[in-house]
């Protein structure tokens, strides 16, 4: 929506014949002018358009453009005013805003101020639900296999609807006409802008209780609210609500508008009833037909077991009839049973005449203890005078052995030699001294005779010229018989 903007509403003086005689005005305080003048004109204006570049800021502002055929008008929505929209903007959507209109001085631009936004006509809404409804759909919150059973006899049924409308007063009636049973309200908006959030609030909040004790979980949940416009009906089209419905734990009925309303939680519940009054049929059987039932199965059990007892009672007769004298049968048996007896007696008689023959057989067998006792004895004493000799014989063996080689030991021992009046000569640290050549004057000698050791000294006739020790150690070994020492 644009106007013009005529001079006089600028506060300007008229104009002369010539631009000299005009006031100057600054850009400032022209753009503070023309934004005085457009809110003043347009103080609170509704505008019908199609959204175009809906942009969700990180400030929780929305800016948005509103157009037609003929032109672009500039939106913003301001955090306070987004969370109470009733329609999420998105592009494509025809709605109509209720607002002021404002300049934007930096961009000498002009722009609504949306407080509030609404679908434009029926087919708009229609256009929305249908986007959502297919969209619900390629996510399979509508699938059949995620439907749930109803429960045959619910003890505690949960509704979620208006506590003042008729509606509730219609499912407690019907409740109450066909199975009274405890009912759990949680009562919410079924209209406005609240009305979603409450409902979804409501559906989680019963699946949220625990399964025993008050308030618990009911078994089977109802969302109803009576017939009305389209408008009226979008709440139960929101998307939170849908997937509350498909989420829930509990088999839910979904009961909205008159049987020719379809809304996107009817796709989602477990069972849609085109009626609250349906819904509440739906929930609960008529007690009278359990009961009536009860009576025919009642009945019918009570004869089929007078059949089976008369069935029972002729085939006892018959099993009598051919079963004959039970005295007969019992004096069969007791014969039978004497006749055991003997077989017993005689068979207990021949089993210990039997034992007791191989009892003398094994006692023949055995020796008094007496007797063992003195064959014992004569085995120990003759392994004893086996041990003595065997042990005599070794040790003699052993002494004998031990002299022989003792005396081996003597006739090799170098004393034997002494003894026949050799000495042994050997230096004063105990080397054998075998020549002369290893003496010389002047040094000490140890002569060890058979009886004993003497020293002595090598004097200078006596002594040979000595060779270096080394040589001795490197002569080569004698030829023929060699050394005694």
């Amino acid at each position: 929506m644009s106007t013009q903007i005529e001079p006089d509403m600028l506060n300007l003086a008229e104009a002369a014949p010539t631009g000299g005689n005009l006031a100057p005005y600054t850009v400032g305080e022209l753009a503070r002018a023309v934004k005085r003048t457009i809110e003043g004109e347009f103080g609170l204006v509704r505008v019908r358009g199609e959204l175009l570049r809906v942009k969700r800021h990180g400030s929780g502002h929305i800016y948005l453009c509103l157009k037609d055929d003929e032109a672009v008008l500039d939106g913003v929505v301001w955090r306070s005013s987004a969370s109470r929209l009733a329609v999420a903007p998105e592009d494509g959507l025809e709605v109509i805003c209720t607002g002021r209109i404002t300049t934007y001085p930096a961009r000498s631009s002009y722009q609504l101020i949306i407080e509030s936004m609404e679908l434009a006509g029926q087919g708009a809404l229609l256009k929305l639900i249908d986007e959502r409804r297919k969209k619900l759909l390629a996510e399979g919150l509508f699938a059949a296999e995620r439907k749930r059973p109803l429960p045959g006899l619910p003890r505690l049924i949960g509704v979620v609807t208006s506590p003042s409308g008729a509606v509730i007063r219609d499912i407690l009636h019907r409740l109450a006409d066909r199975f009274p049973c405890d009912v759990l309200i949680w009562p919410v908006a079924v209209q406005g802008s609240n009305a979603a959030s409450e409902i979804t609030a409501a559906i989680v909040g019963f699946n949220a209780l625990p399964a025993e004790g008050w308030p618990r979980r009911p078994d089977v949940l109802i969302v109803a609210r009576g017939g009305g416009a389209i408008e009226d009906l979008m709440p139960f089209n929101e998307e939170n609500v849908v997937r509350a419905a498909a989420a829930s734990a509990i088999p839910l009925i979904s009961a909205v508008g008159h049987e020719t309303d379809t809304t996107l939680i009817d796709f989602a519940s477990d069972r849609r009833a085109p009626t609250p009054t349906a819904a509440a049929e739906f929930a609960v059987p008529v007690r009278l037909h359990l009961l009536a039932r009860v009576e025919e199965w009642s009945s019918r059990l009570l004869l089929q077991i007078d059949r089976a007892v008369e069935n029972k009672h002729r085939g006892l007769l018959a099993l009598e009839r051919g079963l004959g004298n039970p005295r007969h049968a019992i004096e069969a048996h007791g014969q039978r049973l004497d006749g055991l007896e003997e077989r017993l007696e005689s068979a207990r008689r021949n089993y210990f005449d039997r034992r007791r023959e191989s009892v003398a057989t094994y006692g023949a067998r055995l020796r008094h203890p007496l007797q063992q006792l003195r064959d014992f004895e004569q085995r120990i004493g003759m392994l004893g005078r086996s041990l003595q000799s065997g042990f005599g014989h070794s040790y003699d063996t052993a002494r004998s052995r031990y002299e022989r080689l003792s005396d081996l030991l003597e006739s090799y021992s170098y004393r034997g030699v002494l003894k026949r009046g050799f000495a042994l000569v050997s230096s004063r640290a105990g080397e054998a001294i075998g020549s002369v050549t290893e003496t010389e004057p002047g040094c000490g000698l140890l002569i060890e005779f058979h009886d004993g050791r003497v020293g002595a000294t090598v004097d200078d006739s006596s002594a040979a010229k000595p060779r270096p020790r080394q040589a001795r150690h490197e002569a080569s070994k004698p030829l023929g018989q060699g050394r005694l020492f």
